[in-house]
């Protein structure tokens, strides 16, 4: 696990910029850390997407990988292959768990946990708001 705010990232913004580009709820979501309410994302519509990252558009996960796990939050197997997405521990809240980032910009997404289905057995819980659909055409 790396420390994203260790490492240099390929994008880089002001917060003015970053202020400009997201929504008060994504921008307290990427930048802050924060995480949307549970249920509180419009679900994203069914059929073959990919999901990039709201701060920089770089492609995160496909809708191949997402499943219902009734947490709340959109739910992922698994990134795409060779997608940016890093992880650090996170201490907050009183709890140790998986932080999961975008490693171009940085942006939050949310948390990994290892109660996921097969193949990875992994749920990458990601806030909505952290993320763009994409339909494949």
């Amino acid at each position: 696990m790396t420390d994203i705010k260790q490492k240099p990232l390929p994008v880089q913004k002001t917060e003015a910029e970053w202020r400009a580009q997201l929504s008060d709820l994504a921008y307290r979501v990427t930048r802050e850390q924060a995480t949307e309410r549970p249920f509180s994302h419009d679900a994203f519509p069914q059929g073959a997407a990919i999901y990039r990252c709201v701060g920089c558009g770089t492609e995160l996960f496909d809708q191949a990988e997402k499943f219902d796990s009734h947490c709340g939050w959109p739910a992922f197997t698994a990134p795409t292959e060779g997608a940016p997405v890093g992880e650090s521990v996170d201490r907050s809240h009183g709890m140790v768990r998986v932080e999961v980032h975008c490693d171009n910009c940085g942006a939050h997404l949310g948390h990994v946990f290892p109660d996921g289905p097969g193949p990875t057995g992994l749920r990458y819980c990601i806030n909505g708001v952290a993320l763009v659909h994409e339909p494949k055409e």
